[in-house]
């Protein structure tokens, strides 16, 4: 290899090696065998070892003349001729996870299984790593975590292509609002049919789920006496307002001395996804008043500003 890099040989006879970043400037023609044995991202690297200075650069992909090509492997050999651009990586990375697909992300043969590392948590690593891409400032948000015993899943026999079921998933963990769930929901009914149980008690724990985000629930379970919501202070919007909303709402609704930054919701029911239910309507009415004392506020100091 030295003595190629020196110049002492024109060629090179080698395995796919020299795509762990060999840099040798002179190179200018590259003969790949077999090429269609090859994943996109090797194909990518193992042309990026030519061209890497002011020469002309080839690089020639071959296949045996009576090769039958699978589809996957003509999809392959037909991106890695269409994107020959510079920086053209970005592309060729988003072609071959349309090829191969997103991978098992929710199965259990995963490392990362969904029941361990959680959908939404996936969704917002990928997020944080776009945003570091692309040089946006980090803007950290409220994880709420929903410790209720429920069923709440998106079935194999209901959705059986596993990137249908990765993206209704991301869907649903987007929900924001009642007409954010109604949406996905009749598209759930024009797609796949009628939603088994599993699928509209996901949509209800994504619904409370952005509800308790708001006023700085970070996690919610069943305890003795009812629900027990654990507060996180950094993103009360405004505590007062919300001890407010609170009293004005639900007079189940309380701030118990012990434990701290708690709010506790009396009450008992047959099963935790009765109190689920429960739950919803309840912070659905706080988050409403919320919005009311906002407008009630922004309208005094229009006033105020108007008198001045």
């Amino acid at each position: 290899m030295m003595d190629f890099y020196a110049g002492s040989y024109d060629v090179l006879l080698c395995t796919t090696i020299i795509e762990s970043g060999l840099d040798v400037p002179t190179a200018n023609t590259l003969i790949v065998f077999d090429a269609e044995r090859f994943g996109l991202s090797q194909l990518y690297q193992l042309r990026g070892r030519v061209g890497r200075s002011s020469r002309q650069a080839y690089a020639d992909f071959t296949v045996r003349p009576d090769k039958m090509l699978t589809e996957t492997a003509e999809q392959r050999l037909n991106a890695i001729r269409e994107f020959t651009e510079f920086g053209a990586g970005f592309r060729i990375a988003m072609r071959d996870l349309e090829i191969r697909g997103a991978g098992n992300i929710l199965g259990p043969e995963q490392h990362g299984h969904l029941a361990t590392v959680g959908y939404e948590m996936y969704c917002k690593l990928m997020e944080e790593t776009m945003a570091e891409a692309q040089g946006i400032p980090d803007r950290s948000e409220l994880e709420t975590r929903i410790d209720l015993r429920v069923d709440a899943y998106l079935p194999e026999d209901y959705i059986a292509d596993e990137k249908q079921r990765l993206e209704v998933y991301r869907r649903i963990a987007g929900i924001a609002s009642d007409a954010d769930r109604e949406d996905i929901l009749d598209e759930l009914l024009d797609r796949f049919g009628n939603p088994p149980a599993p699928v509209d008690t996901l949509l209800d724990v994504s619904r409370l789920r952005s509800l308790l985000s708001r006023i700085g629930v970070s996690q919610i379970r069943c305890a003795e006496n009812g629900l027990q919501l654990k507060v996180d202070s950094q993103f009360v919007p405004d505590p007062m307002r919300l001890l407010q909303a609170m009293r004005e709402t639900d007079r189940r609704l309380s701030i118990p001395p012990r434990p701290v930054n708690t709010i506790l919701l009396q009450g008992t029911w047959p099963t935790e996804a009765d109190a689920l239910q429960d739950a919803i309507r309840v912070f659905r009415k706080v988050n409403e008043r919320l919005d009311e004392l906002d407008k009630e506020q922004n309208s005094e100091t229009t006033e105020d500003s108007a008198g001045r």
